[in-house]
């Protein structure tokens, strides 16, 4: 996969954004998808080395939306096909990894909606941030 080119700003703030996305998210969500989960509440922990995982997950996830999108050619590096790249990406790997995940850990289809959206607002986010920042001087 070639890197040239890459907006490492755009990788940087698409990663913020799926963080903050994340946050909200499951900040309203976070009742019903504790439950949805299996999730005792109140044995819930945070711990900001789960926040640091998060974070260095989603940066990883933004570069390589980035190489895919630059896959397309400088000239392609547009916030539509970011948006539409990043919807692909969802589509073909990350709901249907947790359909499958999901459905042979016995949970149900709630768990499957509640994480599957939040995951492709992340990558619709940050296909947008960097389709839309373009590629590198």
């Amino acid at each position: 996969m070639a890197f040239a080119g890459m907006n490492y700003l755009a990788v940087l703030i698409a990663a913020i954004a799926a963080f903050i996305i994340g946050a909200i998210y499951y900040g309203v969500l976070g009742k019903p998808w504790m439950k949805a989960a299996r999730i005792d509440p109140a044995s819930a922990q945070m711990s900001p080395v789960l926040f640091a995982i998060s974070f260095a997950s989603e940066l990883v996830m933004a570069t390589m939306v980035a190489g895919v999108v630059g896959h397309l050619g400088p000239g392609d590096v547009t916030l539509v096909n970011g948006i539409a790249s990043a919807f692909f990406l969802w589509l073909g790997f990350v709901a249907t990894t947790l359909v499958v995940n999901h459905r042979y850990q016995g949970f149900g289809w709630d768990l499957s909606l509640i994480d599957g959206v939040h995951w492709l607002l992340v990558l619709l986010a940050m296909g947008a941030i960097i389709g839309a920042m373009g590629v590198s001087g």
